[in-house]
């Protein structure tokens, strides 16, 4: 009801009653607002609307309630009759009939949203009138009355409408209310329902002070089930202590509850210290894992995966999870001298049990300053502890000059010193031994019989999670279960492996990814198209990460993709050619224009025209690639190429295309503009004058916007200047009124995009 006006359809009968009865029989919809034009009982547009909302008639009441937004908006610019409508909807919202409650509550966030965009004193009216009538029908005897009143309250929520100071004083205290443990049941679960709702809406101080201690207390509710459960995600989600509750809540009676333990256990874990999680949530989960429920066992296998990626190491892996749970890198400063750790927020803290020794000189240099009262690094981030005393105890054990023995000063070397004296082949115990034994027998065919058919999926899913986790040095305790995955069965298996191959890739490094995920990958590129995507998607990822050598072995492969199991799939073909637009740096002149080029020009030839253009993108980034070289002699075959396929081609199709190429060029600056003039720009003048108008289109429309817009072209006494003027004045004068506008409109207007015109 948002409109500028509100219409409806009803029994003429109801019409007359409510004042329509100057509109003729034959008129089948009409203004919802019309009982505030002047009629026949000479009364003020308020005291019609006075009249008709406090009217005997229950479909008058109604209709006042459906169209107050548009009423609000008669009456906005009057600042009495502002509030003298405001306070009719107050006295509205107390009608006996329920219809009449939720035809005015659903229009509260409208107005809201109005009131906000157009009234300079909206925090004041919103809070008197319409915050009462929403908080007054969260306990509203009628049940369509209180949906509508809940779901008025998240909207208004979403959008910022209700402030701080209503949400403490006014909703939460009913939401409290309405959840305390003589509350109606019924009420108790819609409020405990609202309230889950709030907590991601709500600051987190608010939710602490005022919401936390009820949360706690319904997670222990013995009566109601479904107020355990629904509370249980809840609790989680706030990130507070108690943690005892949650402990409770994992081996609450009811299935439902633990299973909901199981669903949320990362988030609990990113906000619990590196210590609690590994000795009291580890053995929690382990017991969810072999819960006797095959449902919370279920849930807990899918977060398996996502709970040992909690155990990461920032300072190792470069990430870090927010409170939120989102994974971050984090900031590389190359004054970082020393091995600092991360707490659960992925702040930097010191570590005492290791210090990365850095023989960089430079790094030194850097960080001297000539200010001692300021320095970027302090400006920048926190100032680092004083560890001058742990530094020199640490030396004291280990004698450096003995551990550093043939490292040269400025050699970008580092070594580990631990505080037990041992030194670079460390393989830390990352996670506890049950978690990693649990997650690889994830590929076990019993665990789909016991389990989920679907527990494969989940665990290649999280693989990278883990093997990020687990570091390059613990990898071979996944090789065997990625190898397994890669060659199941189930398609959609091996599909999730390959849309994250490349992840997997810049976490292992170039010789793993080498040795152990290139046989993969190339299976993958046999495989079904469905498993083909996934690596086609990322495959400029992928290869990138390899040798020179290796890298240049998949040119043989590239045409294969042109081939898929189903001809009519030409999206595949469309993201092989997004793919090649920017694998071609990867490779040399010489390769691109023998292996790409003649790939570039099949898709240009595609039955589908998403395809085809796409692929002139890809046309022009080979031309491009060749100049930029200093291939001249190939650009100038492949220009020669280009002229015979689409210059002179038989279809109109193909001409268009070379029309839209030659502006492609000159707008990127493939090549010396001398250069265009003299081979391109001749082909380019000669389909002025083609027979089909979409192509003088494309014509008209790279002269004017592109080609007559180089400064090379403008210069006085230019060869080709009188040309160029003759054209675009013939192309003036063309009998299609496309071909007129292109070639005499301002070249700084985009007015129709060029794939519209085919």
């Amino acid at each position: 009801f948002a409109g500028l006006s509100l219409y409806f359809e009803d029994s003429h009968d109801d019409l007359d009653d409510f004042g329509f009865d100057d509109y003729g029989s034959e008129c089948d919809g009409i203004r919802i607002t019309a009982f505030l034009d002047a009629g026949q009982d000479n009364l003020t547009p308020l005291g019609r609307l006075e009249k008709y909302a406090f009217s005997e008639n229950v479909f008058n009441r109604q209709i006042v309630a459906r169209g107050l937004l548009d009423v609000l908006r008669e009456f906005s610019e009057n600042e009495n009759d502002f509030i003298s409508v405001m306070e009719t909807v107050a006295r509205m919202s107390e009608d006996g009939e329920p219809t009449v409650r939720a035809e005015l509550m659903e229009q509260v966030p409208n107005i809201a949203m109005f009131l906000h965009e157009s009234q300079p004193n909206f925090p004041a009216a919103f809070s008197r009138y319409l915050v009462p009538i929403v908080v007054r029908y969260l306990t509203d005897p009628n049940n369509q009355v209180r949906k509508t009143s809940q779901a008025a309250l998240l909207v208004l929520l979403e959008q910022g409408l209700i402030c701080k100071g209503d949400m403490e004083t006014k909703v939460c205290p009913v939401l409290l209310d309405l959840t305390e443990p003589s509350s109606d049941d019924d009420y108790k679960i819609e409020a405990v329902a609202i309230m889950c709702k709030l907590v991601t809406m709500l600051s987190k101080d608010t939710v602490e002070h005022l919401l936390l201690l009820r949360f706690c207390e319904l997670c222990s509710d013995a009566r109601l089930f479904q107020v355990r459960k629904v509370n249980t995600h809840t609790l989680l989600c706030i990130q507070l202590e108690p943690m005892s509750k949650f402990f409770d809540l994992c081996s609450d009676s009811l299935w439902g509850i633990r299973k909901a333990c199981a669903e949320c256990f990362m988030i609990v874990s990113n906000s619990t210290s590196p210590g609690v999680r590994r000795t009291k949530l580890s053995p929690l989960f382990i017991s969810l894992i072999s819960d006797q429920s095959r449902w919370v066992r279920q849930a807990a296998f899918q977060s398996l995966g996502r709970f040992i990626s909690t155990f990461a190491n920032p300072s190792s892996t470069g990430l870090y999870f927010k409170e939120d749970g989102t994974l971050l890198e984090v900031p590389r400063c190359p004054f970082d001298r020393l091995g600092l750790g991360f707490d659960s927020g992925g702040r930097k803290q010191y570590s005492k049990w290791t210090i990365l020794v850095k023989c960089n000189k430079t790094c030194r240099h850097e960080t001297e300053q000539t200010d001692e009262n300021f320095n970027s690094f302090h400006y920048w981030r926190p100032p680092l502890p004083d560890i001058s005393e742990e530094l020199e105890m640490l030396k004291d054990q280990v004698p450096l000059q003995n551990q550093t023995a043939g490292i040269k000063e400025g050699e970008k070397e580092e070594m580990v010193v631990l505080e037990d004296g041992e030194m670079a082949s460390l393989k830390p115990n990352v996670i506890p031994q049950q978690l990693l034994d649990q997650y690889l027998s994830m590929t076990d065919p019993a665990r789909a019989q016991t389990v989920d058919t679907e527990i494969a999926k989940h665990c290649a899913f999280s693989l990278p999670g883990v093997a990020l986790t687990l570091g390059q040095q613990n990898w071979h305790c996944l090789k065997d279960t990625y190898e397994t995955l890669a060659t199941d069965v189930q398609w959609k298996v091996r599909r999730t492996l390959a849309f994250s191959i490349h992840e997997l890739a810049v976490i292992l490094g170039d010789q793993l990814t080498a040795a152990d995920l290139v046989p993969i990958f190339n299976g993958f590129l046999k495989d079904l198209d469905e498993v083909r995507i996934g690596v086609l998607k990322h495959l400029y990822d992928f290869l990138k990460l390899l040798h020179a050598e290796k890298r240049r072995e998949y040119l043989y492969q590239l045409q294969e993709f042109m081939v898929t199991d189903n001809s009519r799939n030409w999206r595949f073909r469309y993201e092989l050619a997004e793919q090649l637009i920017l694998i071609i740096e990867l490779y040399s002149h010489y390769d691109v224009y023998d292996y790409l080029r003649q790939i570039a020009l099949t898709l240009c030839s595609d039955k589908v025209s998403e395809v085809r253009w796409i692929s002139y993108k890809l046309v022009v980034e080979i031309l491009q690639k060749m100049y930029a070289c200093g291939a001249h002699d190939l650009g100038l075959n492949f220009i020669n190429e280009l002229i015979v396929r689409f210059c002179h081609c038989p279809k109109w199709v193909g001409r268009q295309a070379f029309a839209f190429i030659c502006q492609a060029i000159v707008e990127e600056d493939c090549m010396p503009m001398d250069q265009f003039a003299q081979h391109l720009l001749p082909s380019l003048l000669s389909l002025s004058s083609d027979p089909v108008a979409n192509v003088r289109v494309l014509v008209a429309k790279a002269l004017r916007q592109s080609v007559m817009e180089k400064a090379y072209f403008k210069e006085p006494g230019s060869a080709y200047s009188d040309e160029l003027e003759e054209t675009v004045m013939a192309l003036q004068a063309d009998k299609d009124r496309d071909v007129r506008f292109f070639a005499s409109q301002d070249p700084n207007m985009a007015l129709m995009d060029t794939a519209a015109l085919i």
